[in-house]
């Protein structure tokens, strides 16, 4: 099923001398179509079919097997970029006191340790230095120089 564009226009009002000024203002074109669409143009399908020649059952079959496999799609690629974001993240964290190298978008590179992982925005941010890096900026990756601290013993001394 392939996706239909759909187009909606605007109209200004008639100006004050009475000369039309018709225009196409704005165009938001619709890049796909929902269940509720689908829905719609099989009942208007039913109701402008020749009732001598209705549609047959096997055609009314394909047209929901289309449709299920349509929605099953759209589920699948919303998991698959869900899937994507949660190991982004897991891969982010797994870089955490590592020494890498990323690209530092200016042509260069910087070197440091992550010290934290931003995930609040789209990709996980690596904090290295101070300076957040995106994920797929990352060039190398090597052992890291950090020590986790040591507890603080209660015990008096």
């Amino acid at each position: 099923m392939s996706a239909v564009s759909a187009i909606s226009s605007t109209k200004t009002a008639a100006a004050t001398d009475g000369t039309d000024t018709t225009s196409t203002a704005s165009r938001v074109p619709q890049k796909t179509l929902g269940q509720n669409d689908f829905l719609k143009l099989l009942a208007k399908q039913f109701q402008t079919q020749d009732p001598m020649k209705p549609m047959e059952d096997t055609a009314f079959i394909a047209q929901m097997a289309q449709f299920s496999s349509l929605e099953q799609t759209k589920t699948m690629t919303a998991d698959m970029a869900a899937l994507r974001s949660d190991q982004q993240r897991t891969a982010a964290n797994s870089y955490l006191g590592h020494r890498v190298t990323v690209d530092d978008g200016k042509k260069g590179t910087a070197v440091g340790d992550v010290t934290a992982v931003d995930a609040r925005g789209t990709e996980p941010q690596l904090v290295i230095n101070g300076v957040s890096y995106p994920l797929s900026s990352v060039l190398l990756v090597e052992p890291g120089s950090l020590t986790t601290p040591q507890p603080v013993s209660s015990t008096g001394a």
